[in-house]
């Protein structure tokens, strides 16, 4: 068996701005892992919230023994995005030696296309009122917000997408109060999520609060052994296969999650539809799926994932799985 990383760089479509930053291109690492002639790949989003860099990651890959298995990859790398791309590289890897897909080996039921958001980047508020009015289409938009001046962004989105199903991505940058103060405001403007309003570690306040519009636990959830910390918190759990360490992890996730009460958000970095394949199995059915990655991008892999009016469509063979 022989493991390979590699560095990508994806340009953006347009600066892209969240409340920690802007970028114009997304830098990803590849992962192929042959064996007997077959080659199977991944990839991941290494992320400096979760103190990751693309040299740290390569490292923590390329530190792999010579022969590894998904059942083997929890002892030998923690939760995150290097075990991310090993672990969707080797599920390809055994698809592709076996002559099926992925969704079969998982004893999944085929996939479909499940409607995604549709990120925002944080604007002024007529640059967002503009953007809304381009994507007025889509039926889901996702506002990156957690700044002093959210509710004029809000207001500026909702009159540029007066039909479009809206839901909030706060990025740790809010408070209890400031959550509270705006919640009314949020009913009154149709909003049907709000990700993580408050830091990961500085979430106990949300207990007991109420919480008229559902709070999705971001940040503050990555693997199963998340759960417990998010008892009476949160209401829906953000999956991201760069968190979880992999599909293998994701859908166990997924199930220990629904079976808690928890409703199910799959989302992403931004990434290639490469990355996007594997969460498309663990969307299936999700309350919200958020897997926009590509449709960001001014360039993406060959044999791409499809986006259409039915959302996004599971990988064909010949991109992954």
């Amino acid at each position: 068996m022989q493991i390979d990383v590699t560095r990508d760089v994806f340009r953006l479509a347009q600066v892209f701005t969240i409340s920690r930053g802007s970028r114009t291109e997304a830098k990803v690492l590849t992962v192929r892992i042959s064996e007997g002639g077959v080659t199977g790949w991944g990839e991941c989003v290494p992320y400096a919230r979760y103190g990751e860099t693309l040299e740290s990651v390569t490292a923590e890959i390329e530190a792999l023994p010579g022969k590894v298995t998904r059942a083997g990859l929890y002892d030998l790398l923690p939760a995150g995005s290097a075990r991310n791309a090993v672990d969707c590289a080797l599920w390809d890897l055994e698809a592709k030696r076996a002559g099926c897909r992925v969704w079969e080996l998982a004893g999944l039921p085929a996939p479909g296309p499940e409607i995604t958001a549709y990120t925002l980047s944080l604007d002024s508020a007529p640059a967002m009122q503009a953007q809304a009015e381009k994507h007025a289409h889509r039926p889901m938009l996702k506002i990156k917000l957690g700044t002093p001046d959210d509710m004029p962004r809000l207001e500026a989105v909702r009159r540029g997408a007066p039909q479009a199903k809206i839901i909030i991505d706060a990025n740790e940058g809010w408070s209890a109060e400031v959550y509270a103060d705006l919640a009314p405001h949020l009913v009154r403007l149709g909003v049907a999520l709000v990700e993580q309003p408050l830091p990961a570690g500085d979430d106990e306040a949300l207990i007991g609060l109420e919480r008229p519009v559902p709070v999705c636990a971001d940040e503050s959830c990555h693997d199963r052994a998340s759960l417990p910390g998010l008892k009476g918190k949160y209401d829906v759990v953000n999956i991201k296969l760069d968190k979880t360490g992999g599909l293998t992890e994701a859908l166990a996730l997924r199930d220990a999650a629904r079976a808690e009460g928890y409703g199910i958000m799959v989302g992403c970095m931004v990434g290639s539809s490469l990355a996007m394949a594997p969460a498309v199995l663990v969307a299936q059915g999700a309350m919200v799926t958020d897997l926009d990655g590509p449709l960001l991008l001014a360039e993406d892999r060959e044999n791409a994932l499809i986006f259409d009016a039915e959302g996004v469509h599971p990988p064909r063979p010949d991109l992954w799985g």
